[in-house]
């Protein structure tokens, strides 16, 4: 086996969101073991022609339907990931900030399945694990995710924002602010080998209070350079917070990052 150090490297792993989607789960199908995937999802992709025992070969008409529900699939998780209506998404009332899983990591409350959680996360994430839904205070990690700025509009990467997190960040280990690219998911590509802050960061500014602001845009806030994250004009972003090792405040929401705040005018005036 071997191990290849893709640290650094522009990549995707996002999955095609035309016909070809159906080659890959054909692929899936006719590579891994026939037990790999349980006799329901098997019937359904044997209804459009994915079947271990057979080439998959569409024809155009069938191309046509496939095409469209792959672009009809792909809005949907989109607008359930980027614009969910479910309050129980969010981890404040009137907040940007939403929660990574809805209800338990199996999306099965009352052991009834919920589709749309489940696409929830796995449109914006690729995993997912008890650890991950469950209150260990000290331990594991916790997540918090938002698109939108204080105001309810979308991130924009030609405005300049500022993030404030208040003193005593409940993270016993570490804390760290990603910034994602809405159309792959993955970390923003741009001039900064990683579009990320953190608290392991050397010389992250620190305010005498103990809080710290974190400020977002395509240009460096003049002085703030350690404390800046790179966005792109005419590219959305979105961003997680991670806190590892979170602690009780975090839990009992006495403790709360700021919402993502605007930067109205132009210049470093507005940044001061």
């Amino acid at each position: 086996m071997s191990f290849v150090n893709i640290s650094g490297e522009a990549c995707s792993f996002i999955h095609p969101t035309d016909v070809s989607f159906y080659d890959a789960l054909a692929e899936v199908v006719h590579e891994e073991p026939l037990d790999a995937i349980d006799p329901e999802i098997r019937g359904l992709l044997a209804a459009i022609g994915i079947r271990k025992d057979r080439p998959f070969a569409p024809d155009e008409r069938m191309q046509r339907i496939l095409a469209e529900a792959a672009s009809v699939g792909n809005a949907t998780a989109r607008t359930l990931a980027f614009s969910t209506r479910n309050r129980e998404g969010y981890y404040y009332p009137d907040s940007a900030w939403q929660i990574g899983w809805l209800g338990d990591y199996q999306f099965s409350p009352g052991g009834v399945l919920d589709v749309d959680a489940r696409t929830y996360i796995f449109y914006v994430g690729w995993g997912t694990s008890p650890a991950m839904t469950i209150k260990m205070v000290g331990l594991g990690s916790q997540y918090a995710w938002t698109c939108r700025d204080s105001t309810g509009r979308y991130l924009d990467g030609g405005n300049a924002y500022r993030l404030h997190l208040p003193a005593d960040v409940p993270a016993k280990d570490f804390w760290s602010a990603i910034v994602y690219d809405p159309q792959t998911r993955s970390m923003l590509q741009t001039d900064q080998r990683f579009p990320s802050l953190s608290s392991q960061k050397p010389d992250l500014a620190v305010n005498a209070d103990g809080s710290v602001d974190l400020w977002f845009g395509p240009e460096a806030p003049a002085g703030r350079e350690a404390n800046w994250v790179q966005t792109i004009p005419g590219k959305g972003w979105w961003m997680i917070l991670r806190l590892y090792g979170p602690l009780e405040s975090w839990f009992d929401k006495t403790w709360r990052p700021g919402e993502i705040e605007l930067m109205e005018t132009e210049g470093q005036a507005n940044l001061t």
